[in-house]
């Protein structure tokens, strides 16, 4: 591996998906943690737009103390969409009608 000076690199594993099996070194954020997903653009043979490879961040495992031992990436096959992305309390569901659009509730007649 190239001296990277004072970035700082992890061997982590890939899991499932083309790169099944692989261990690439992956560049760590400021506190330590290699970044929550991981994309590969993947050139179109036919000279079209690039497939991007999607892999999510999981637990490597855990002792039997409870300690997490490392980290490693996850195939997902939905890509970027998906259980990955969080949903606050107040975001409004997908495909939704928002009944304030159609007028007030309670009218008097």
């Amino acid at each position: 591996m190239a001296d990277t000076g004072a970035v700082k690199s992890e061997d982590t594993p890939f899991e499932g998906g083309p790169m099944d099996g692989r261990v690439l070194p992956v560049l760590l954020g400021p506190t330590g943690r290699p970044p929550k997903t991981y994309r590969i653009p993947v050139p179109d043979a036919a000279g079209g737009p690039p497939t991007v490879l999607v892999y999510r961040l999981v637990p490597r495992g855990h002792s039997r103390m409870g300690i997490q031992k490392g980290w490693k990436y996850e195939y997902a096959a939905e890509g970027e969409k998906g259980a990955g992305r969080l949903k606050w309390p107040w975001s409004k569901p997908d495909g939704s009608n928002d009944s304030r659009k159609d007028g007030p509730a309670d009218t008097e007649g």
